[in-house]
């Protein structure tokens, strides 16, 4: 049988005799050219034998504190009780585990451990010793902040926690384990403080991740498909940031963090709808400006979804809402373009997606000039060869530039704009306000993790709404949001 997951292993166990065991695991990694083996014979003629992945361990670890100590043994190993003597009176290593599980073993060895085993045992060592190379702590690329502290999470989901643990110096922060991935057998870390978490959404989470059932998990963003409450919604329904500040202010709120190993962002449930307007420097300048701030995200998605289905329900149902002058400056400019209003909008909106797209993934060097030929040149050639209107094109690059203020909502930006474009083309104002109420209603009925997105309107009061629609002054941050039961932050 064809074995590709380790949890097949863990009703195996290592054969006592040192040479079974040798060709059993050399047997599983047969394929591997970088599955390393390594014999030692003490001093007092014991034979002992490690098993590594070369490039994934650190090599100088595991000469100066497995190899020498037990080359240097003088006293002999007392036969039943190897391990033990190993463990208490040679090996260097801090931090040694011992398994009969030929699972763990695996887990180990193919995680960067060590495997140490010794001839009549079948009982092996896990010794620490990963060594593989780590990307440098900076800053976020996507979540940079013009206040407040620098760092951003990396690949190694070790170095994440340390730098969440850094920030929340208490015993009261707990991290559990799980192995995802059939294949990847991916290390899924949840972290969360014991004392403001609820313990039903702790175990709801747990519960939806064990039953994930795929051959791999690569990115939290696997997680956050898998595990949201509507998975089929382009509203966000999880939390994702690099950032460990905003994760360690979050978990202070009673929510819980998913860490991937492998992966630079981490998942937080469960997750606001007014999240999606917040940002990181809001919390270090000022409440006034942090306001202002988001109170003009707010007032960008509403031009980034609805200024186009505006423009079009003014120019085909409703002229007589414009003023004379601005009536007859946008009817003159559609005179000889092709289309109608409906579908240059569409034309516009389709090309200034490709514009953001490209601009994303060419080199920095290039992406300054693409902007340039790409809103400018070809802009102004459409405009002058009446492919487009000058109106419709200043209206869509307004929608574009608003919606690059709400960066957490792009992918739902981009589907409203179009659903309240075909609203406003068949329906005029009416078409429109049916689709805001259509999609107000959908929003208020998001749930993540169980909670309701929009909890914090369900009781219409100054503590419920203060860092919703404002951030207001930390001196009347008082309370955690209503869903926490633990619900006094500041005395």
């Amino acid at each position: 049988m064809f074995i590709t997951d380790i949890g097949d292993f863990s009703g195996v166990k290592l054969p006592k005799d040192i040479k079974k065991a040798e060709l059993l695991l050399k047997s599983i990694f047969k394929n591997d050219v970088y599955f390393k083996t390594r014999k030692i014979t003490a001093e007092c003629g014991f034979e002992f034998e490690i098993f590594y992945i070369d490039g994934m361990v650190d090599s100088t670890m595991i000469n100066e504190s497995v190899i020498r100590p037990i080359l240097i043994q003088n006293s002999k190993f007392r036969t039943g009780d190897i391990i033990n003597s190993l463990i208490n009176k040679t090996l260097f290593n801090c931090e040694i585990d011992t398994t009969d599980n030929l699972a763990l073993m695996l887990r180990g060895i193919i995680y960067g451990d060590t495997l140490l085993i010794a001839d009549g045992c079948d009982t092996g060592c896990i010794i620490n010793s990963k060594g593989w190379p780590r990307r440098s702590i900076k800053e976020p690329e996507n979540e940079k902040a013009l206040e407040g502290p620098c760092e951003g999470f990396i690949e190694s989901a070790q170095s994440n926690i340390a730098l969440i643990r850094k920030r929340l110096v208490s015993p009261d922060l707990s991290v559990e384990l799980l192995n995802i991935g059939k294949r990847t057998d991916t290390k899924v870390f949840i972290c969360y403080l014991n004392g403001l978490a609820d313990k039903y959404k702790v175990e709801l989470l747990k519960s939806k991740l064990a039953s994930i059932s795929i051959d791999g998990i690569l990115d939290t963003n696997y997680l956050d498909e898998l595990t949201s409450d509507k998975p089929k919604s382009f509203f966000k329904t999880a939390g994702t940031t690099e950032r460990p500040d905003i994760v360690a202010s979050l978990l202070l709120e009673g929510r819980i963090a998913v860490i991937v190993d492998g992966s630079p962002t981490v998942m937080t449930l469960p997750y606001l709808f007014s999240e999606n307007f917040q940002a990181d420097e809001e919390y270090y300048v000022g409440f006034l400006l942090g306001s202002a701030s988001r109170m003009m995200r707010y007032i960008c998605f509403f031009l980034a979804t609805s200024l186009p289905a505006i423009y079009i329900a003014l120019t085909t149902f409703h002229n007589f809402m414009l003023p004379s002058s601005l009536a007859v400056a946008v009817m003159e400019s559609r005179i000889g373009v092709p289309f109608s209003s409906m579908a240059e909008c569409i034309i516009l909106i389709i090309i200034f997606r490709m514009l953001i797209e490209s601009g994303m993934r060419m080199p920095k060097n290039l992406s300054t000039a693409l902007s340039i030929v790409g809103g400018i040149v070809i802009g102004q050639s459409a405009v002058d060869a009446k492919i487009v209107s000058a109106t419709a094109l200043i209206t869509i690059a307004m929608s574009g530039i608003a919606g690059l203020m709400v960066p957490k909502l792009n992918s739902a930006t981009f589907y409203l704009r179009l659903i309240f474009i075909f609203s406003s083309y068949f329906l005029g104002i009416f078409g429109l306000l049916a689709a805001w109420l259509t999609v107000l209603t959908y929003i208020l009925n998001l749930t993540s993790l169980g909670t309701d997105c929009t909890v914090s309107l369900n009781e219409i009061s100054f503590d419920s709404l203060k860092d919703s629609f404002i951030r207001t002054s930390w001196r009347n941050m008082r309370t955690r949001p209503i869903f926490n039961k633990d619900i006094i932050r500041k005395q």
